[in-house]
This record gives C-alpha cells, structure tokens and sequence, in this order.
C-alpha cells in the first residue's frame, strides 16, 4: 500500500521471492505505467520493474483477498489511510510497517499507530528495516534487512515471503529497537548532510554518526530496547547507509541547509517525504519525555523548525562538554 521508490522496489522484491503482490498507488498514472511499461516514472525512472508486478488505484482491489499487507506511505499520513482502509482490511491479514518515523502528537511508532487504529494483536504486526536503500534494490543490488515481530512465526513466514538471491532478511524479536534505529538515523543523517554542505570533513562526519549511535541506543534503553538490536543492521547498518549516501533524501536536505539554502527551499528541492524533518521534533519530545540526553537531535530539531540558525549548529555541537565515552552513554 504505496508504490512511491520504497513501495514499489518492495514490491518486486515480493515478486522475485515467489511472493505475487498487488501494488496499491494514489496517483491511478503511476499504475497504468507499471502495468503497461513496467517503469514507476514518478519515483523510479528508467528502472525496468519486473512484468509480475501489477499495481491499482483502487485500495478495495489491492486489500482483497490479501495475506500480508505492506504499509508503505508517509509516517505521517499512516493513521489517516489506515482509517480509510480499516473495513476493507482482511480481519487476519497480518500488517507490515516499511515506514521509518515517529508520529506527531502522539510519540508513537509506526507498529503502534497500526496497533491502535486496527486493533491488530502483536501477533499480526512486524516491521521491515534496515540499511535498503531503494534504487539499489531496485538495480537488485545485494542488500540487507531486518524482519522484527513479537511473533517469531510471522517473522519467519515473512522473511521466507521477501528472500531472494539479491535481498537477505534477518529476524528479530525487538520490534521497539528497530523502529528507533530507522526512525532516529534518518534525524541524525540531516546532522552529517548539514556538516558536509557546510564543508566539514570525514572526522566531523564519523563523529555525528557514531554519536548518534549512542543517542539512539540511549533513547532505545530508555524505552526497552535491546541493546544489540543497535550494533546490527536496523541500527549501525542503516545509520551507515544513511549518513553515507548521497541518495539519502535526509543526507541531502541537511547538505543543502548547510550550503545556505533555505528550509522552504530545501524541502521544495525534493518530490518525496524527508522523514528525518518529520520526526525529529516527536523523537526529541520522546526524549525529554524520559529524559534522555540527544544533542544532535535538539540541533536538527531546532534547525529544521527554523528555531537554531544553521551557522549556530556546528558551534551548538561542538560545546558540549567533555566526559568518558562509554557505549550508550
């Protein structure tokens, strides 16, 4: 249910695993053009997707009949749409998160959103995350990812619904720490995109990542997260892939701040969601909230609601205090 660039690369993904997905999109154009030329113009341009995958317009057609239902549109449009696709949702269809945010208003993620407004147990939820940089996957790069449920037979029938010979899934049990992992590294990747446009280098930029590591395994711990979950893929992998490639839309925002140009602007510059900007305000609430301590957050939080200019940032950074480094602290 999306068929923007990690929806529909998803999508094949499915159907190369042997697993044959209707493709839900908004705009009825995109359909027609995966169906009748296989090419996804609006997110995916030039890819040739593979002739099984069909799509629709209508999300009555997609959810009929349907065994896994992958949730892939904007973290902040998630609870809208789930209420409107709420009677057509198969009663034990089991709901599959690909979003990586954390919800305005409510501190909630995605797992919990899903949750609340279908009423789903844990057994029927599990969320997809991980270093999976959309395009590649969709080249059929060799690539990653983490399938977490709280239910291991879920996890283990959807990771053997997603694997093919390019795309590897992992299982994992923490569902709490993979949500963080996707949700924060996307605030932290706006940090380093920001410290490269503003001309930093290598050592500036290793610093905000392993940093934001411990910013993200602290709010982690202090919401149940096993810490393990932090140094595998759905943390440092994806913390990695985010902060170091010039195809991440969050690296890109933050490098354009940091070359002057303006918040309006930054966010024209790009036709697809820049979910750090999003989630950086509800992930800062949700540590002041348990009072763990997230520096590079409040930073990008301030800059992007315009509160901190961004030639403050470096310096707002840079004037913490000295203190021992210990993992998570």
């Amino acid at each position: 249910m999306g068929a923007g660039m990690w929806g529909t690369t998803f999508a094949q993904v499915l159907c190369d695993a042997g697993t044959r997905p209707v493709l839900w999109g908004r705009r009825p154009e995109l359909a027609e053009a995966i169906n009748a030329r296989h090419e996804n113009p609006g997110y995916l341009p030039g890819i040739t997707l593979t002739p099984d995958l069909q799509a629709t317009g209508d999300p009555a057609e997609a959810l009929s009949g349907a065994d896994l239902v992958v949730l892939a549109v904007p973290a902040q449009r998630l609870r809208g749409n789930l209420i409107g696709w709420r009677p057509l949702l198969p009663p034990e269809a089991a709901l599959i998160s690909l979003m990586k945010g954390i919800e305005h208003g409510t501190g909630q993620r995605m797992s919990q959103v899903i949750a609340e407004v279908t009423g789903a147990g844990l057994y029927r939820i599990a969320v997809i995350s991980g270093p999976n940089l959309a395009l590649e996957i969709a080249q059929r790069q060799y690539a990653a990812t983490v399938v977490a449920s709280a239910d291991e037979t879920l996890a283990k029938a959807l990771q053997q619904a997603c694997h093919t010979p390019y795309f590897r899934p992992y299982t994992n049990p923490d569902v709490v720490g993979c949500e963080l992992g996707g949700a924060v590294k996307n605030v932290i990747a706006i940090a380093v995109g920001i410290a490269i446009g503003m001309g930093l280098g290598v050592n500036t930029t290793a610093m905000l990542i392993t940093r934001g590591l411990a910013e993200i395994a602290r709010l982690g711990a202090a919401l149940g997260a096993d810490q393990h979950t932090f140094a595998g893929l759905a943390g440092m992998g994806d913390l990695v892939a985010t902060c170091s490639s010039p195809m991440s839309r969050n690296r890109t925002y933050g490098e354009n701040l940091g070359r002057g140009m303006s918040l309006a602007d930054a966010a024209a510059s790009t036709t697809q969601v820049t979910e750090g900007v999003k989630s950086a305000g509800p992930v800062l609430e949700l540590a002041r909230e348990n009072a763990v301590e997230m520096p590079i957050t409040e930073v990008v939080a301030g800059v992007t609601s315009g509160q901190i200019d961004i030639g403050q940032a470096a310096g707002l950074l840079a004037s913490r205090s000295a203190k021992p480094e210990r993992y998570g602290v």
